[in-house]
């Protein structure tokens, strides 16, 4: 039978696709002892909606964190006590906290400047908050002090923020940070303008979603979503802000049992790097650190820079500093380019080797690039995405062996993803480059309910429950 090139590509794409399917059942089958249906483990749990009533950890709705209660697990699994750990991708710092409660030391390594500032601030509240501050704070609200000034500092802009807030909203925001400023406490300065990060998204026609802002249709705004879509009340500023103040103060009352921060000084340190993990964490010290409890961001298109604009645009971050900003963090964006990894760090070569050598990613890269090519993936960004991610995770996967002190737990939640019709078992190939660059896998703990796949990824390929994991590995 005589095949035309059309017919012929298709078919070589479906021998592809079943050769990723079987060398992913090989790999499954090799990991199939440590592949482990936790039942303690639940979406809440591995999610920011562990956080929604525990007092402090839901001051702020950080989408993309874990909850404390998976910090408290694992590190109980691992009698982690009196110990240094590190969070390379710190996020709202849960990791970080949770551990300092406990009076463990924490580092954590942080690119976003919005989680760099919730941390710093958070870390203020928590641990140098006086009483006269906690009266302060309260009496700024309550006296609304920036209703009796006309000064304001106005609010950044980006392409993706103009017009996010009601005319009134926006009007009193202004003022407010031009009252923070004036307030003589530093402590009550940040306290405020921790509340003030912690309201945009609730007092703007926006809510986070994913890979970008979704817009509500009383913003004016088309965003090219098929549904209309009204995100519910938008509450004033003031309700807003006085709310947030109150939740703030009567956590750290009802944390401490009424007298507050009565055991501040028994708490861990919290050290903060800023920056990228890829780039501070060659410069770290070896053998250092007694555990890792992270979560990277997902392979899965999401972009921080565009769901956290409205902190980012707060910060005065402007358009060229948002672009600069995509580029430092880990590829998970269709608009992330390719890293020039041994330019950051010479040393890994043998990582770089290691993922070149992995079959089933090279595999899935191919099948990728054949989908490009035949423009059939939805986004041409998706190959280089991909592979730079996988390939920037074995260095950060070589750094942490190597920062681990011998027999150290990595505790890693990551998620599964599918494009173009492929699963693409992240869990797996992640455990690969562990097992050749220092770590035992110990576990690969599943929750019981997975995640579907995207809704265009279902229409077109039908759908298909994705693991959901938290990774155990063990320094060797």
């Amino acid at each position: 039978m005589n095949f035309g090139v059309a017919e012929k590509q298709i078919i070589n794409q479906a021998e592809l696709r079943e050769s990723i399917i079987q060398l992913d059942k090989s790999l499954e089958q090799k990991f199939s002892h440590r592949l482990e249906v936790c039942k303690d483990l639940s979406r809440v749990l591995v999610s920011f909606q562990g956080n929604k009533s525990r007092p402090s950890y839901r001051w702020y709705k950080y989408k993309e964190g874990f909850s404390a209660s998976l910090v408290d697990y694992f590190l109980n699994e691992n009698d982690l006590n009196d110990k240094i750990i590190l969070d390379p991708f710190a996020g709202s710092g849960t990791t970080l906290f949770v551990a300092s409660e406990r009076g463990l030391q924490a580092d954590g390594i942080e690119v976003l400047p919005i989680s760099q500032q919730l941390i710093k601030k958070r870390k203020v509240l928590e641990t140098e908050f006086s009483k006269r501050d906690v009266f302060d704070l309260q009496n700024f609200i309550a006296e609304k002090v920036w209703q009796k000034s006309d000064e304001r500092i106005s609010i950044n802009e980006l392409r993706i923020t103009s017009g996010a807030y009601p005319a009134s909203t926006k009007d009193e925001i202004e003022r407010f940070r031009a009252a923070v400023q004036k307030e003589k406490s530093k402590n009550v300065r940040d306290a405020l303008e921790f509340a003030l990060f912690c309201i945009l998204e609730s007092i703007s026609f926006t809510r986070k979603d994913g890979q970008y802002l979704r817009w509500d249709d009383r913003s004016g705004k088309r965003t090219g979503v098929k549904k209309p879509f009204n995100k519910g009340v938008i509450p004033d500023f003031y309700s807003a802000i006085t709310e947030k103040v109150r939740e703030i103060t009567d956590d750290l009352r009802n944390k401490e049992i009424g007298d507050l921060f009565k055991d501040k000084n028994e708490r861990g340190r919290i050290s903060l790097f800023e920056g990228s993990c890829l780039y501070i964490m060659p410069f770290m010290n070896g053998s250092i650190y007694d555990g890792l409890i992270t979560s990277p961001p997902y392979c899965n298109r999401y972009d921080y820079t565009r769901t956290y604009a409205l902190e980012l645009a707060m910060l005065g971050t402007d358009e060229k500093g948002l672009t600069d900003l995509r580029q430092k963090l880990l590829s998970c964006t269709v608009e992330n380019k390719a890293k020039d990894l041994l330019g950051i760090n010479a040393n890994w070569q043998k990582a770089i080797e290691v993922a070149d050598n992995q079959s089933l990613l090279q595999l899935i890269l191919k099948y990728l690039e054949v989908e490009k090519d035949e423009g059939r993936l939805n986004n041409d960004g998706i190959l280089r995405m991909v592979r730079g991610y996988f390939y920037e995770m074995a260095c950060v996967i070589a750094e942490s062996a190597r920062v681990l002190k011998p027999n150290a737990p990595l505790i890693m939640v990551n998620d599964n993803v599918r494009y173009a019709g492929v699963s693409i078992s992240v869990d797996l190939i992640l455990s690969v480059f562990a097992e050749s660059l220092g770590f035992e896998v110990e576990k690969i703990l599943v929750l019981p309910k997975g995640k579907g796949n995207s809704s265009q990824q279902m229409g077109e390929h039908g759908r298909e429950v994705l693991r959901k994991c938290v990774y155990v590995w063990r320094k060797v």
